[in-house]
């Protein structure tokens, strides 16, 4: 299983999560900042829990490529 976090309000639109994964994250055209599609949000936090393990690779490098460190992935 892998779960991927974004900390939306921290957000600087940067579009680097969307370039390494655009099947999971795409910039609002509303105020500019990553959404991370199909994600439920708690206290801030937008998670996916997904069993699809192909889903890591492009998830990480969005986690690497986040100037802010608001993204995390992990397999469990």
């Amino acid at each position: 299983m892998v779960i991927v976090t974004l900390q939306r309000d921290k957000c600087i639109g940067c579009n680097y999560c969307v370039e390494a994964a655009p099947e999971q994250f795409q910039m609002s055209k509303k105020d500019g900042k990553s959404v991370l599609l199909k994600s439920t949000e708690k206290k801030g936090f937008f998670t996916i829990k997904s069993h699809d393990d192909s889903i890591f690779e492009n998830c990480e490098k969005a986690q690497k490529a986040c100037p802010v460190k608001i993204i995390t992935t992990k397999k469990i």
